[in-house]
């Protein structure tokens, strides 16, 4: 498995840091993974495959790499390194480090990992930013347990964290949850875009853009949120889900019409002998970048 962080998309070495208007954040850690295993490994495995992704976006018509420069951070919160870290010195630490690229006006996409890592980079952009914001969830699981196995902070409690922090949120493509997330979302009125409603004649699109009451917007992609016939590389993979084309337009309509302040994308957990998800996660880190930039 991948072990060492590599540059996102250059293969020698990252643009200098000063000049970046993106940083690609890896956050290898892995604590309260329940299913498969394996996601620590994800953000290397991303970094790793970007390397073949091509430069020229043939959506956009520019090669966004060379226009753009990219900066990777070194990882944070390693539990490949230390397995010991605990997920209450993960958010900590990410909060920490994401607080810092905000402040140096960098546009931050982070690689994990587990969900549980959400909180933390939301928590940053939370504790610095004034005007409201929405978080906006690519997922299969709704992830709003209060507690799961004896901890608040299991990746399956992420958005539960996000809700006690009073921000909206648009989850969508859910189609894993229990019967008191349900209850939940009905208590709290979240506007979910279930898996079911992704047929291809449907206006999930412009039902979820419409859905959105602030003007900034946080994106978090748990890439079991995608069909498993493209992203069979996750811990939890469930049947159905988002298709690559219509995935891509609804973020190319969301980045049109919001202000996405920060990403990240999460989940990836790389199978021996098929590059298959982690190739389409760094294109699709690639994407989110050309469209915050060349989106017109």
């Amino acid at each position: 498995m991948y072990t060492q962080p590599q540059p996102f998309l250059y293969p020698d070495v990252s643009p200098d840091y000063d000049h970046a208007p993106v940083v690609i954040l890896p956050i290898p850690f892995e604590a309260t993974t329940t299913y498969g295993k394996g996601t620590q490994h994800g953000a290397f495995a991303i970094l790793d495959a970007s390397h073949q992704v091509e430069y020229y976006d043939e959506e956009l018509k520019i090669e966004t790499g060379l226009k753009i420069p990219i900066y990777t951070h070194p990882a944070i919160a390693n539990t490949l390194e230390n397995p010991q870290f605990t997920a209450e010195e993960m958010i900590n630490i990410t909060t920490e480090t994401v607080t810092k690229l905000i402040k140096d006006n960098k546009f931050v996409i982070s690689l994990g990992g587990e969900h549980s890592i959400t909180t933390g980079i939301v928590k940053a952009y939370q504790q610095h930013l004034s005007e409201p914001f929405t978080v906006v969830q690519i997922d299969a699981h709704g992830d709003l347990r209060y507690d799961y196995e004896g901890s608040i902070y299991n990746h399956a409690c992420v958005m539960h964290r996000i809700l006690d922090m009073s921000i909206p949120s648009l989850p969508i493509g859910i189609r894993a949850i229990s019967q008191a997330e349900a209850d939940l979302i009905e208590k709290e009125q979240i506007p979910v875009i279930w898996g079911h409603d992704l047929t291809p004649h449907s206006s999930w699109i412009q039902t979820a853009i419409a859905s959105i009451k602030t003007q900034k917007v946080f994106l978090t992609i748990d890439l079991d949120g995608l069909d498993p016939a493209i992203m069979p590389g996750v811990g939890t993979p469930v049947p159905g889900g988002l298709q690559w084309y219509p995935l891509l337009t609804f973020l190319k309509t969301l980045f049109s019409k919001y202000e996405v302040i920060g990403a990240d994308v999460m989940e990836l957990a790389p199978i021996n002998g098929n590059v298959v998800s982690e190739f389409a996660a760094a294109k699709l880190v690639y994407k989110l970048i050309g469209y915050k930039f060349f989106n017109r």
